[in-house]
């Protein structure tokens, strides 16, 4: 099955919007639109080849064609009604990989309404339109797990999910390892093949940089903030800062022209 990729991350420019009836001249439409990329949800039986692939057209199936591609549609005969949206989409961001056709299932309720909605508010409300739109293709882009890709071991996922939501407290490789349900040995080799470094590097680097953001981007005082790192003593927080931000936390904290509260 042909996919797609499409970046989400930025709202889609819906260039038009509205409720479809291909067909009225014959059983066959043939044509492409030069720049804008077609979204459909089809309420008929029919056929569509996507640059020579076919799919089955279905009620409650939506499709997303890229611009510049040809469509073949092949009617059965009842009438061809289906909502659709002509748009524009950002062309940077995190690219997701989507197929051409899918069953929208338990979602199709949800996009029926949010394009019905988006074509309601066409005449007053164009913010409107490309919110429920962009809502609309959020749904779609979640209709169909995921290609499988390689990444992180679980156990090191599980690891850094401890660590981040435990920077506070106090952290121990054994307590990380069993919360990651692995040994201590195992997730030493897993963050020195994911991070190219030991798993207190790892600990110490996640500290200082939430202290950073903390010394610059707000008023909490230098005491709290070292509590909130996981470095209480502050003669021990003194000096990371010098070794890893280059000097003390206030000195941190005054490039950024921010202000302590003692």
């Amino acid at each position: 099955m042909r996919r797609v990729s499409v970046h989400l991350d930025a709202p889609p420019q819906v260039v038009n919007i509205g409720v479809g009836v291909h067909g009225p001249a014959g059983h066959t439409d043939v044509f492409r639109l030069p720049d804008l990329w077609q979204l459909h949800l089809y309420r008929y039986v029919a056929d569509l080849t996507v640059e020579g692939t076919p799919y089955a057209i279905r009620p409650g199936r939506v499709s997303l064609v890229p611009p510049a591609t040809t469509v073949r549609y092949h009617y059965h005969g009842d009438r061809p009604e289906h909502l659709y949206a002509h748009l524009r989409l950002p062309a940077t961001g995190t690219p997701r990989s989507l197929p051409v056709m899918q069953d929208a299932g338990a979602e199709l309720s949800a996009l029926n309404a949010a394009l019905l909605q988006a074509i309601a508010a066409v005449p007053t409300a164009p913010g409107r339109v490309t919110a429920e739109v962009w809502a609309a293709l959020w749904r779609i882009a979640h209709l169909t797990p995921p290609l499988p890709q390689s990444g992180p071991h679980p156990a090191f996922t599980a690891a850094v999910t401890h660590i981040e939501s435990h920077l506070a407290s106090p952290l121990t490789i054994p307590v990380v390892a069993r919360a990651a349900g692995i040994s201590h040995n195992h997730l030493t080799r897993l963050f020195r093949a994911e991070t190219g470094g030991t798993v207190v590097a790892y600990i110490r680097r996640r500290r200082l940089e939430r202290a950073r953001h903390l010394l610059c981007e707000s008023t909490l005082s230098i005491p709290a903030i070292a509590a909130a790192v996981g470095v209480p003593d502050l003669q021990a927080f003194n000096k990371a800062c010098h070794r890893e931000l280059g000097g003390s936390p206030r000195a941190v904290r005054g490039r950024s022209g921010g202000g302590d509260v003692a």
